[in-house]
C-alpha cells in the first residue's frame, strides 16, 4: 500500500511540474497522507518531533536528554544577543517585538518577489540598522533563531503560498523540484531518503519522516557538538549524496525551505532541537 501511495506522489509531483497544474494544498494533502499511511501509529501532531516519532528506542534516550537539553546554552545566549543595543540605539525588538515571531517565517514578500526567512531576516535587522552581519549556518545567528524559536514554542505553521501571485507559486515549483530531483554521485533526492526510505536504516541511525522536518530548527547535533540553522543541514545533505552544495540564504536553500515548511503546515513549531 505504501509503496504503491509512493509511485502514486511521484506522479502527482511530476504531473505538477509540467505546468499542468500548480496546487500547494493538494501537495501537501497528499504528502501527509503519504506519512500517516506509512506510519499509520503515529498521531499526526506526533511528526514534529523528527527521528523520534518513529523510532521509540531513540526516543526514549531523547526524552532523557530533553530534561537538561544541550541547545539550552544556545537558547541563553540568543536571549543576551537579542537584547543588546545596535550602535544607533535600537536593537532586535524595534524590527521583531518581543521575538516570538517564529510562526510568521519563511513567508512570501510580494513586492521583493522572494522568500524571507527568519534567519535572513535576523540579518537584514542588522544590516538595516548599519550592523555587520552574521555567519549564516551556525554562531550567533543560530543562537538568535534557537532563543526566538524557543519563546515561539507552541505557534503553528501556516505557510502561505498565494494562490494569485504567479512568482509566489514558481518559488514554490522550484523549491518542490529541489526536493524531489535526484542529484549528486549517488544519485539521490531529499524524498529518497526521507520519504521512501523514512524509518529505514542506514548504518546505525533510521532516517526521519519529512513530515514534520521544518518545524524543530535549529538543531544542536551532537555530531556537530553546536547549534546549526537548516541551511547548515541542508548542505550537509547535499555533501553526503556527494552534490554540488549552495551557498546559506541563497534562494536555492530558501525556496527549498519554503516547499518543505509548507509542508508541515498545521504542525507545531517546537525549536530548538537536539538530534544526533
Amino acid at each position: 500500500m505504501v509503496k504503491k501511495y509512493a509511485v502514486l506522489l511521484a506522479a502527482a509531483m511530476a504531473l505538477a511540474w509540467s505546468g499542468t497544474f500548480a496546487n500547494p494544498e493538494n501537495d501537501r494533502a497528499a504528502f501527509e497522507n503519504y506519512f500517516t499511511t506509512k506510519f499509520p501509529d503515529v498521531p499526526l501532531d506526533d511528526f514534529k518531533n523528527g527521528i523520534y516519532s518513529v523510532d521509540p528506542i531513540a526516543r526514549a534516550d531523547w526524552e532523557q536528554i530533553e530534561e537538561f537539553p544541550p541547545y539550552e546554552i544556545a537558547v541563553d545566549a540568543g536571549e543576551v544577543e537579542f537584547n543588546k543595543t545596535f550602535a544607533n540605539g535600537k536593537s532586535y525588538s524595534d524590527c521583531f517585538g518581543d521575538g516570538a515571531v517564529r510562526g510568521q517565517y519563511p513567508y512570501w514578500n510580494s513586492e521583493r518577489k522572494e522568500v524571507i526567512t527568519l534567519e535572513l531576516a535576523i540579518n537584514e535587522c542588522r544590516t538595516n540598522n548599519g550592523e555587520e552581519p552574521l555567519k549564516w549556518k551556525r554562531g550567533k545567528i543560530a543562537e538568535l533563531s534557537a532563543y526566538m524559536s524557543y519563546i515561539s514554542r507552541g505557534q503553528s505553521v501556516n505557510v502561505v503560498v498565494p494562490e494569485n501571485d504567479p512568482d509566489a507559486l514558481a518559488a514554490y515549483e522550484r523549491g518542490k523540484r529541489f526536493y524531489y530531483t535526484k542529484r549528486g554521485q549517488l544519485n539521490f533526492s531529499c524524498f529518497d531518503c526521507h520519504g521512501t526510505g523514512s524509518g529505514k536504516s542506514v548504518r546505525l541511525e533510521k532516517l526521519s519522516p519529512a513530515l514534520g522536518h521544518a518545524t524543530h530548527w535549529p538543531v544542536y547535533r551532537s555530531k556537530w557538538g553546536a547549534i546549526g540553522t537548516l541551511h547548515r543541514r541542508f548542505g550537509g545533505c547535499n555533501k553526503q549524496v556527494r552534490a554540488k552544495d549552495f551557498k546559506a540564504q541563497g534562494p536555492e536553500y530558501r525556496e527549498l525551505e519554503y516547499f518543505l515548511t509548507y509542508m508541515s503546515n498545521g504542525q507545531e513549531f517546537n525549536g530548538p532541537g537536539a538530534r544526533r
